[in-house]
């Protein structure tokens, strides 16, 4: 194997389980593997990859869903996998943390940037080159958040490779001088790789901690909660607009400069 197509092909049912024939044309990814166990639950289709790296299964409408894992590394891994599948359409769902006083828990945010704070993204892009999703995608996010009677907010995602930084009073004191409005470990990971691998993406993040101050700070507890109040709502709002995207039958073209 001495092309990346040919690596990426062996490599996508190696990690997921899931035979290449069976990977959609559209794709949601998650940091969690319950995310993929509700999507098969409510479609009753298989869930591949149990004992492997990642989690992934695909409905009748052809839509897919894969848990990667945690982390920029993670993303970076099957953005570019994803080549294999050829996807037309890529939205993570992710959590994040909320650095605004208006970012309350529970609230969306449709990025409308990353800061490249990850390290991952510098080999496939230089420091300057922005993090961005494909704006089309978003708007059609947007259109179902909207149906469901739902909120947004966008604003630029910090993405860090760091964990456990909440108690570095250098590192928070340099989130607010960016000015973002959440704070992750994979947003400007999609965005970048699959700009590098011509893939449309989009992140659709779900607030779940406020970590500027210490009662902020996300534990098993307020996790849980986080996950009973809203998590079906984010699942669902994914679900919808990637398959009407895939009903609708527009193309969310991918400009290289």
């Amino acid at each position: 194997m001495d092309t990346k197509l040919e690596i990426a092909k062996n490599w996508l049912p190696r990690y997921t389980g899931m035979p290449l024939e069976m990977f959609g044309d559209y794709i949601l990814i998650t940091n969690f593997k319950d995310y993929v166990i509700k999507f098969a639950d409510r479609f009753n289709c298989d869930v591949y990859g149990e004992g492997r790296a990642m989690q992934a299964s695909t409905n009748s409408d052809g839509l897919t869903i894969i848990n990667y894992g945690i982390g920029s590394p993670n993303a970076a891994t099957i953005m570019d996998l994803l080549v294999a599948a050829k996807p037309k359409g890529v939205l993570f769902l992710g959590k994040c943390g909320g650095l605004k006083n208006s970012s309350e828990i529970g609230n969306f945010i449709l990025p409308i940037g990353a800061i490249r704070g990850d390290g991952t993204s510098n080999d496939y892009f230089p420091p300057e080159v922005p993090a961005l999703p494909s704006f089309k995608l978003h708007k059609f996010v947007s259109d179902i958040i909207i149906e469901k009677e739902s909120d947004y907010r966008t604003g630029v995602i910090f993405t860090t490779n760091r964990r456990v930084w909440e108690h570095d009073k250098r590192f928070l004191k340099r989130l607010k001088k960016t000015t973002a409005i959440g704070v992750d470990m994979e947003t400007a990971t999609v965005f970048s790789v699959g700009h590098f691998n011509d893939i449309a993406r989009g992140a659709l993040l779900l607030v779940s901690d406020v970590p500027l101050t210490p009662e902020g700070v996300k534990t098993e507890t307020s996790d849980k909660e986080v996950t009973q109040k809203w998590v079906d709502l984010h699942l669902e709002i994914g679900i919808k607009a990637m398959t009407d995207i895939g009903k609708s039958g527009e193309e969310i073209k991918h400009f290289k400069y």
